[in-house]
Parts: C-alpha cells; structure tokens; sequence
C-alpha cells in the first residue's frame, strides 16, 4: 500500500512524465519541399508519379493559398518565417543585397535558439533566396555552391541553378550530415512557365524534372536511415497562368501543401484553409521547436497527423 504522505510525490511525477513525453518531438528531421510555380492543377496533368505516390500516402490540400502579391521571394519569405508580407517586410522579388537579410526570426533562427546542437540547411535554385541567410541560422546555404559570409559576387546576382542539380546536392548534405531542417527550392517550373505559359509543354516537362528531385530527395532520406523519423512537407510558392502568376485568382494563388511521413494521417485530405505560412509553424511544431511567445501568423497543419 502506498503511504498517502508520498501520493501528492507521486502524483507530480506522473504529471512530470507525461509532460516530457509530451515534449518530445514528433519527427526528428522535417525535409520541406518546394516546387516554384506549382500550380495543383497543371501539376495534375504532368508526369510526375512521385508526386502522385506522396498524394496517395500522406495528407494534402490541393486548395492551400499563398499571400498577395503571389511573387516568389515574398512567398518564401512567409514560409520560412512564418508572418504575412505586411509583418516581415519583403516585398520585393529580385537579390538586392542592399536590403540585407529578412528582418524578422525566420525558422531557422527560432530552431537554433531552442535547439542549440541542431543543424539546419537551405538549398535554392535562385540566389535572392540569400535575404532569407543570416549568419549562424544555419550550417548550410546552398545555390549551386555553397556561400558562407563573404557577399555574393555581383556576377552571381541573377544565378538559376536547375531543380536536379538542387536536389543532387541536398541530397549528398542529407545523407552526410541529417540535418533536422532542411528546406530545398525546385526553379524549373517556374522558369518554364514565364518562358513559355503555365499548362505548355515545357512546363509539363519542368514539372517531371521536379519529381525525379523529389525521388532523388526520397533515395537520400532512406539512404541516409532518416526515413522513418522524418517528415516530408511538399508545397509551392505560388500558382500561375499565361506566363506570369502575380494577380489574385485561383490559378495564381492555389497551391499544393502535402506533407508525408512519421505520423502522417494516409490519405487525409485536408481543409482549404491552409496558408503558406503555416509551413514555418508546421514544421517548428513537428520538431518541438514552435516557441509559446512566437506570436506568427501560421499555425501548425495539426489535421494532417495522428493525435
């Protein structure tokens, strides 16, 4: 019989039990994914069975919304720190190394300030991704090579670097260092779209390339032994249609958010509410690295994973 003076300890232990069990995160690595220029639909059409497979296994909205104006450095911005543009400030959407870093905490920062001993890493297909590096947020920024402190040569500042070669190179970091965030960037259908139109058949073919990135991805985390404990976030910057994507209707503002892995719900569909910044709080969450005073606009996607 327990002596009911030590009941109350008791108590307090369990209570203490359950709270670091609750602690603890639910992935131990969070891969997030984006395909530039994803519109759902057009997607749909390509020859991406990747892609398709992710669909089929892990818990997606094709009717998720990014912000306006629907451009590519804003967008990002607002997924990797988690505010709308009125809060974090980018509005532009071309390197102007002038402006700096994005003023406000980006992913990253909050995961390293929580979580000292993680590694996090960016990998990018266009060099303006360099607003969004601030030094010692994290031990890797990669657009074709990696940059550290020293400012991007002036001959760099329009660099595109295709979404194989991005994928090639995260993935060799993956299986070497197992980062706990990593986030890699695929430019191809965006490109081939304000080349040649949303829906045209060289988008079609920009988009197969992003899937062979997002296989090439998939091989590294199983490779690496990461599978298992991982969580794979897929989504988009923005839409499009014609060749440009920068007005505020569906085709432009639509995008794909899938997120597969430890603990995904198969097969769920999710709500249409979902927004571009609730990747950033998604993903903090999933690492218990979501900070109670971090005041953001997104929220953790929690629909899309087991209780």
């Amino acid at each position: 019989m327990v002596p009911l003076l030590r009941i109350p300890h008791l108590l307090a232990l369990a209570f203490a039990c359950v709270s670091i069990a609750q602690a603890q995160p639910r992935a131990k690595h969070v891969l997030v994914v984006s395909i530039d220029g994803g519109n759902p639909d057009e997607m749909a059409k390509a020859e991406m069975p990747t892609w398709q497979r992710l669909l089929a296994e892990g818990a997606s909205s094709l009717k998720a919304r990014t912000i306006l104006p629907s451009k590519t450095l804003p967008s990002h911005t607002s997924m990797l720190t988690g505010v709308d543009i009125a809060r974090h400030g980018v509005d532009w959407n071309d390197f102007l190394p002038l402006r700096g870093a994005v003023k406000v905490t980006t992913a990253f920062e909050h995961l390293k300030a929580l979580q000292p001993a993680s590694s996090s890493a960016l990998f990018c297909g266009k060099i303006k991704f360099r607003h969004l590096w601030k030094s010692g947020s994290m031990q890797v920024f990669d657009c074709g090579g990696v940059y550290g402190d020293v400012p991007v040569p002036a001959s760099e500042e329009k660099k595109l670097v295709e979404a194989t070669v991005v994928a090639q190179r995260a993935a060799q970091h993956l299986t070497q260092a197992k980062p706990t965030l990593c986030f890699v960037h695929l430019p191809d259908a965006d490109t081939a779209g304000h080349r040649h139109g949303w829906g045209s058949p060289e988008q079609m073919q920009a988009f197969a390339r992003c899937d062979q990135a997002l296989a090439q991805l998939l091989e590294a985390l199983k490779a690496a032994g990461m599978l298992e404990q991982s969580v794979l976030i897929v989504s988009a910057d923005h839409g499009g249609k014609n060749k440009n994507h920068f007005d505020p209707i569906a085709e432009d503002i639509h995008i794909p958010w899938l997120a597969w892995g430890q603990g995904v719900r198969r097969g769920a569909k999710l709500n249409d509410g979902i927004m571009t910044y609730d990747t950033c709080a998604t993903a903090l969450w999933l690492l218990d690295a979501l900070p109670a005073d971090a005041d953001l606009d997104g929220v953790p996607v929690r629909a899309a994973f087991e209780p």
